[in-house]
């Protein structure tokens, strides 16, 4: 499999954004479920426990890593199905995220942004997303999931490459 990067970064006030798309001919509903319903996150990502709601954090655990540890997770904001913000705190630093869901005619697509200061670090976290997205869609559609060695190192030039669009 030779995956395609999609992503693009965006200059912003504060930094960059890292912004990934992934469209689904499914509800924003069930599209939402996947991303915040401990047992389907559990398929592509991993499961997570505590009581969710914003300004509260949750443990999620990154079963497709290397250890299976566990992060904590706080929710910035929610406006289900449409909108979630999440921080992270780990030994790489702070991760700001931002997903929107948004339907039209029975296609959802939802879009991940991670808002970074500088770009350095792209070309390690672009394939990155792209692998957990393509996780996600393989997922839904119960397709095998994909394989991370196809992703990374073969996008890494190509995200620390990508020009900074205004």
């Amino acid at each position: 499999m030779n995956p395609l990067p999609t992503g693009r970064l965006f200059g912003t006030e504060t930094g960059v954004d890292l912004v990934l798309t992934r469209t689904f001919r499914a509800p924003a509903e069930d599209v939402w479920a996947s991303l915040t319903e401990s047992e389907r996150t559990a398929r592509w990502f991993g499961p997570w426990t505590g009581e969710s709601g914003p300004g509260r954090t949750i443990k999620v655990q990154m079963v497709f890593e290397e250890g299976q540890g566990w992060m904590d997770v706080r929710i910035d904001d929610c406006a289900p199905p449409r909108l979630l913000k999440l921080s992270t705190v780990d030994e790489v630093g702070v991760w700001l995220l931002t997903i929107e869901v948004s339907e039209v005619d029975g296609v959802t697509e939802l879009k991940l942004v991670h808002h970074r200061e500088k770009r350095e670090g792209a070309g390690e976290i672009g394939p990155g997303w792209e692998y957990y997205l393509d996780m996600l869609v393989a997922s839904r559609e119960g397709k095998a999931l994909p394989s991370f060695d196809d992703y990374y190192p073969a996008q890494q030039e190509y995200y620390e490459t990508l020009a900074v669009s205004e």
